[in-house]
């Protein structure tokens, strides 16, 4: 099925950019993968499929508690992986 995107992936992409870049933790790109994958099994999908401006309301409408669960496993994950980076130190 063409046009059917998870939007929870791209709210935790930016979200974990912005977080990582206030941290001292490592910012490679297994160590990403790691934050990325824990963050998004422990967040609910939102997935869409409808015209833009559909979008654009439906996530108005639930912003700020989104925001907050993203924030949270975002940094969750942040802490997990940086004590126990997959890779030597």
């Amino acid at each position: 099925m063409e046009n059917v995107i998870n939007y929870m992936e791209i709210w935790v992409k930016e979200y974990m950019e912005i977080l990582l870049a206030k941290t001292d933790g490592c910012k490679c790109d297994k160590c990403k993968r790691d934050i990325f994958t824990l963050s998004l099994n422990n967040l609910k999908p939102y997935y869409v499929a409808t015209p833009l401006g559909k979008i654009m309301a439906k996530i108005e409408s639930t912003k700020q508690q989104v925001e907050t669960d993203i924030i949270v496993q975002v940094t969750t994950a942040i802490n997990k992986v940086s004590n126990n980076p997959n890779h030597d130190r």
